[in-house]
Order: C-alpha cells, then structure tokens, then sequence
C-alpha cells in the first residue's frame, strides 16, 4: 500500500523537510517539481526532515510538464482549496499520485481548470481561513487515505 505526495513548486524548506518524513512514516513516496523556493540541500529543510531524508524515496522532475509527462497514465487526485468535494471523497487506490501546489498560491489555475473533476479540497469551518499550512494539509489527507486503503 503506496500513495504518491507531489508538491508543484514548494517554497518553504520547513514545510517539505517535514512532508519529506511525513512521507517515510506513511510509506509514501514524495515527488518534488521545481521550481524550488530553497535550495535542496538547505539546512532548514534537513532538519525539519532530520536525519531521515537519507532514506526516504524522492523523485525529482525539472518543471510542471516533465511531472506530467512522466506520470500521465497515473490516478490523480488534486488538493485545492478551490475544489468543490472534500478531500474524504477521494477514490483513493494504491500507488495513487496526491498532488498539492505551493505555499503561496496553491495549484497553477491551469491545473485547477484542467483537472476540475479530480479537484478536492480539506474543509474549512471558519471564515477567518484561507487554506491550512500545506504540511498540515498533506497529512490530513495521507492519514485519510490509508484509513480507507486498509
């Protein structure tokens, strides 16, 4: 049982490093597309990853098109907070690809609008919030989907 963590474009090294063990605790594997806001080897993203990032699976892809190109057969589920269903009503699967954009702006809108049907969303219950932080966000629906693949 495998699920796929994929940041388009992250930009805070905290937030990756923590996705990144997030990722090995869950058996996941992490796919980071660049452009990155941090170089790789900062030392804020290995310390939030700590001394695990050595043995977690990561793969990298140059840029948007590069992620696609190499996954387009792939089942896909897109987190937004611009998505109409929540992120429970996912047809989760094994080896499934979550795919998550970046702290500032979330998905491209291309994206959003291309993958509309695939496009889910954690709920908010206050108006005071925008979006959760996006390792936050990631675990909520990790945890979520391997409580419905067992």
């Amino acid at each position: 049982m495998a699920l796929n963590i994929v940041l388009i474009e992250p930009e805070i090294p905290n937030n990756t490093g923590n996705i990144g063990r997030l990722a090995l605790a869950s058996g996941s594997h992490l796919h980071l597309v660049k452009p990155f806001g941090f170089e790789i080897n900062d030392t804020r993203l290995k310390r939030a990853g700590l001394d695990y990032w050595q043995h977690l699976p990561v793969t990298y892809y140059d840029n948007i098109d590069d992620f696609f190109n190499k996954n387009k057969d792939k089942k896909m589920a897109f987190l937004s907070s611009h998505g109409n269903k929540c992120h429970w009503d996912i047809p989760f699967e094994d080896d499934m690809f979550l795919i998550f954009g970046k702290e500032s702006v979330g998905l491209p809108k291309s994206i959003n609008e291309t993958y509309k049907n695939s496009l889910f969303k954690i709920p908010l219950y206050s108006d005071h919030v925008r979006s959760l932080n996006l390792a936050n966000a990631v675990s909520i629906v990790i945890y979520e989907g391997l409580k419905q693949l067992r």
